[in-house]
C-alpha cells in the first residue's frame, strides 16, 4: 500500500554563491512548512560504482563493415548487454549511497514519527527531493484519519507533517481494509523493519493487506547496492524472501 503524498509540493533553489540545492516542501494549513533535510547525497556519491560506464550505443551501425551480418549482430547485442550493465552500475551506485548515507533507521523513524502523531504506523519509506533524503512515513490514527511525518535520516527530528487526504473517493475503503489486515497483529511495522535489518539497511517498509497472506513487506539495500524484497509475518516477525516478482 503505497500513499501517495497529495497535498504537498516540493521547491527546489539554488543558493546564490554555495551552490547547495535546498529542498521545500509546503504541507497542510495546520501545520508548520518542511524543513530542509540534513541529508544530502552529491552526485559523485551516487555514481561512484559507475565511473566507466558509458556504454557503446548504435553497435549496428558502427559494424557495417565486419566480415558478416553474424559479427554485425554480435557487436549490437554485445554493445546493448555492456548499456544494460552500466544502467544497473548506476542504479546500485545510487541505491548504496542513499542507503549508506541514512543513519537513522526504518525503525528510528517510525518510532519518531509516531512520538510526533499518535497512530498505527502503515509505512515507512526513505525518499529522496533532489539531493536530499527523508524518511516518509504514513500513520492512520484511531479515528480514521491519515498523516505523512517526514524524519531527518541524518538526525532523526521531525521536519513536518501534513493529514494526506485521498481524493479518489476509495479512502474511506481502504482504511478499512488496513485496519482490518491490522487488527490481531502483534507485530508492528518498526518491528518488522527491525526484523528484516539483519538482510541490509531496511529503506521501506509497506503493509501488504490486499494478499491472501498479510504481511509487512520490506525493501533492503546491501552495500553494494544490492536491492531485495522480503516478506515479515505480522504474527511471528519470521522473514522470508519475497518471490512474487520471480
Amino acid at each position: 500500500m503505497k500513499r501517495n503524498i497529495v497535498i504537498a509540493t516540493v521547491a527546489v533553489a539554488a543558493l546564490i554563491g554555495g551552490g547547495t540545492a535546498t529542498a521545500l516542501a509546503v504541507t497542510g494549513d495546520d501545520e508548520a512548512p518542511v524543513k530542509r533535510a540534513g541529508v544530502q547525497v552529491s552526485d559523485d556519491e551516487r555514481n561512484e560504482a559507475a565511473d566507466d560506464t558509458d556504454g557503446e550505443t548504435g553497435g549496428k551501425n558502427e559494424d557495417k563493415n565486419d566480415a558478416d551480418d553474424d559479427d554485425t549482430g554480435t557487436d549490437a547485442r554485445d554493445s546493448a548487454d555492456d548499456t544494460d550493465d552500466a544502467d544497473d552500475a548506476d542504479d546500485k551506485a545510487e541505491d548504496s549511497a542513499e542507503a549508506k548515507a541514512a543513519d537513522v533507521t526504518a525503525a528510528d523513524a517510525i518510532n519518531a514519527a509516531l512520538k510526533h502523531r499518535a497512530g498505527t504506523a502503515v509505512s515507512a519509506d526513505l525518499d529522496d527531493e533532489g539531493t536530499n533524503l527523508v524518511w516518509d512515513v504514513d500513520i492512520l490514527t484511531n479515528g480514521g484519519k491519515w498523516y505523512s511525518v517526514q524524519i531527518d535520516p541524518g538526525t532523526g527530528k521531525v521536519l513536518g507533517s501534513h493529514a494526506d487526504r485521498d481524493d479518489d473517493g476509495d479512502d474511506a475503503a481502504e482504511t478499512e481494509q488496513i485496519r482490518a489486515a491490522l487488527k490481531g497483529s502483534s507485530v508492528t511495522a518498526a518491528e518488522a523493519a527491525e526484523a528484516a535489518a539483519a538482510q541490509g539497511t531496511v529503506t521501506s517498509v509497506d503493509l501488504d493487506e490486499e494478499s491472501e497472506d498479510k504481511a509487512w513487506e520490506v525493501d533492503t539495500t546491501a552495500a553494494d547496492g544490492t536491492g531485495s524484497d522480503w516478506r515479515v509475518n505480522p504474527d511471528s516477525a519470521k522473514v522470508t524472501a519475497d518471490r512474487s516478482n520471480d
